[in-house]
């Protein structure tokens, strides 16, 4: 399942790596889309929803809604 998640405050590339590193960390299977000018992020994984905002908002992210 396709999760699609509105990052507000995320700017720049750096940030969209930094975002598909820390999914990556806890889900190395994780297929990761960022879209820095949506500012959205596409996330397919086995991992639940909530811990995968979990490891967005850890990373210094806020989620749309969340």
């Amino acid at each position: 399942m396709a999760l699609k998640l509105k990052v507000p405050n995320m700017a720049c590339e750096d940030c969209a790596t930094k975002i598909t590193n820390s999914i990556h960390v806890m889900e190395p299977d994780a297929q990761v889309d960022v879209d820095v000018q949506d500012k959205t992020v596409t996330v397919e994984s086995a991992a639940s929803e909530e811990s995968i905002k979990q490891v967005i908002v850890a990373a210094g992210y806020s989620i749309e809604g969340y």
